[in-house]
């Protein structure tokens, strides 16, 4: 078989059909991207410059679209379905196209020696990750991850964006099982790192509390490993507890004796934070304004301060740098709608971050308020008792009118009149529409799966 010269929006080398060799593979497919390849999973998105994944989803298996993307001109795909055909040009045949991807980008990542700081945690960790992100751009071209690109294949497709212009990496890293972010950390190979907390998420996947921790602290184990540096709460005895001898530590606190120190000033609706740092010898000490809701977010804004900090951000930038920060897609959100004021936290939802949310809620001076609550997700067989805690917290914080959605909550029984119970968001939509709304301040909070953002055109 003759090479054939691949071109594409400036990418020009040679590529010989031949049998799978993944070192092989790995460097053909690493030189197109070290000539502006981009890697796409979506058939859908084939440009003249793009490497295709044919990857297997829960719906649909990406060997059945790779010729297709080649005819649509992608400059390469990748397969793993044995019965393509193996001279086909362009198609680069692997024995499994996922874990391809994910030494391509393991590959691609270790021809950087930039700091590469990994973010986990049960609750938090997108908030801090684009603080952090924020802080560091003030004196790094920072990379990071975009929306909830967390996962096994998240990740490896951040790390591929990288390019030479960069100064610092932060990778989000998210799991729902033991094993996953030790593999994450296999193909980021971060030599920094931070939990921002271990809660009361994805039991089903985990199993128990104590093994959410032990999967979390996977970050920990690899980084201890490498001598890489490790950024934590020190009021966080669980977490302290794992870095016990580690010296490489990194550490805030609401008293002093740490690299950052601070307290909360206020959370009426926006968090403001008093941030201390040692400075020759003294102290410096600046307010940070945020446009954060919750006092809960104190911890984030915190490990924003200690991270940049540490790499040398001044405490004016740092604070200059939070302020600007605006949350999206309902995390810590708040709203004048003009008929009510609404705080949108309805991204995710567990049972410590839905806790604290209420908590943070029932602290506020605004009255009338009420509660919209979706089901939280992934909780097994925790799941009734979970909801019927959360139920119960409602009651005893007495708010005026709360809207529980999702089958979790219309189980729960003998509750009282003012907490409304829906099976989904279509018949709390229904019941909004009859009932509107106005003068409330009003919290939403659930997991995405609710979808508890259509409720938005009747706030």
């Amino acid at each position: 078989m003759q090479p054939h010269l691949l071109s594409g929006d400036g990418v020009f080398f040679k590529y010989q059909p031949r049998q799978p060799n993944m070192q092989q593979d790995i460097q053909t497919l690493h030189q197109a991207i070290l000539q502006g390849a981009q890697i796409s999973i979506d058939s859908r998105q084939i440009s003249p410059n793009t490497i295709f994944f044919a990857l297997k989803g829960e719906k649909a298996d990406g060997n059945d679209f790779a010729l297709e993307a080649l005819q649509k001109g992608a400059l390469l795909a990748v397969a793993d379905k044995p019965s393509l055909p193996a001279d086909q040009p362009r198609l680069i045949k692997v024995k499994n196209c996922l874990q391809t991807l994910q030494q391509l980008a393991r590959f691609h990542r270790n021809t950087f020696n930039i700091p590469v700081l990994a973010i986990t945690g049960s609750n938090g960790k997108t908030t801090t990750k684009e603080l952090v992100s924020t802080v560091l751009a003030q004196k790094y071209h920072t990379h990071f991850t975009q929306g909830n690109y967390n996962n096994h294949i998240g990740v490896p497709l951040t790390l591929l964006r990288m390019n030479t212009q960069h100064q610092m990496a932060v990778i989000e890293m998210g799991a729902n099982h033991m094993g996953e972010i030790d593999l994450l950390c296999q193909i980021a190979d971060p030599d920094h790192g931070l939990i921002t907390n271990t809660g009361k998420a994805h039991i089903e996947g985990f199993g128990s509390v104590e093994n959410i921790v032990k999967g979390k602290t996977e970050l920990y184990r690899y980084l201890i490993q490498r001598k890489g540096s490790i950024f934590v709460n020190a009021d966080n005895s669980t977490l302290m507890e794992h870095l016990r001898g580690f010296p490489n530590v990194f550490s805030f606190g609401k008293q002093p004796g740490h690299q950052v120190w601070g307290k909360i000033v206020s959370a009426e609706p926006f968090l403001v934070v008093e941030a201390t740092i040692p400075a020759d010898g003294n102290s410096e000490t600046q307010t940070i304004h945020t446009q954060l809701i919750g006092g809960y977010n104190f911890e984030n804004v915190m490990m924003a301060v200690c991270v940049g900090s540490h790499f040398g951000v001044s405490l004016p930038e740092i604070a200059l740098a939070i302020g600007s920060y605006t949350p999206q897609n309902s995390r810590s959100q708040f709203t004048d709608t003009g008929t009510n004021k609404v705080i949108w936290d309805a991204y995710n939802a567990n049972p410590t971050s839905m806790s604290l949310a209420i908590e943070n809620f029932a602290a506020m001076s605004d009255s009338p308020k009420a509660l919209i609550l979706g089901d939280m997700l992934e909780m097994g067989s925790t799941a009734l008792q979970e909801h019927q805690y959360i139920a119960d917290l409602v009651q005893a914080k007495g708010f005026q009118l709360c809207l529980l959605v999702g089958q979790e909550f219309e189980v729960l029984q003998s509750l009282p009149g003012h907490i409304h119970q829906f099976p989904c968001t279509e018949t709390a939509a229904r019941w909004l529409k009859k009932n509107p709304l106005k003068g409330y301040t009003i919290l939403v909070k659930g997991s995405r799966g609710i979808a508890l953002e259509k409720l938005k055109p009747l706030l």
